[in-house]
């Protein structure tokens, strides 16, 4: 399981989740959605590549691996 870094991000960026959204071209709900849950088995990877370009981050630097 994992979580996206997305809140994270955004408060170091000093972006919201809808400015994010906007961005990203990417639904407020999808968006939303990913940075408020606690632990996820599956994403859109198109959907994360489109949230990380908009931090100039790799996927990687925005994924956090949770131990079961």
């Amino acid at each position: 399981m994992f979580r996206l870094r997305i809140k994270e991000l955004a408060a170091e960026q000093g972006l919201t989740l809808k400015e994010i959204a906007e961005r990203s071209n990417l639904p407020y709900s999808t968006v939303a959605t990913y940075a408020n849950s606690s632990g996820m088995v599956m994403v859109n990877l198109v959907s994360v590549q489109k949230i990380a370009r908009v931090f100039g981050a790799a996927i990687e630097d925005l994924v956090e691996v949770l131990e079961e």
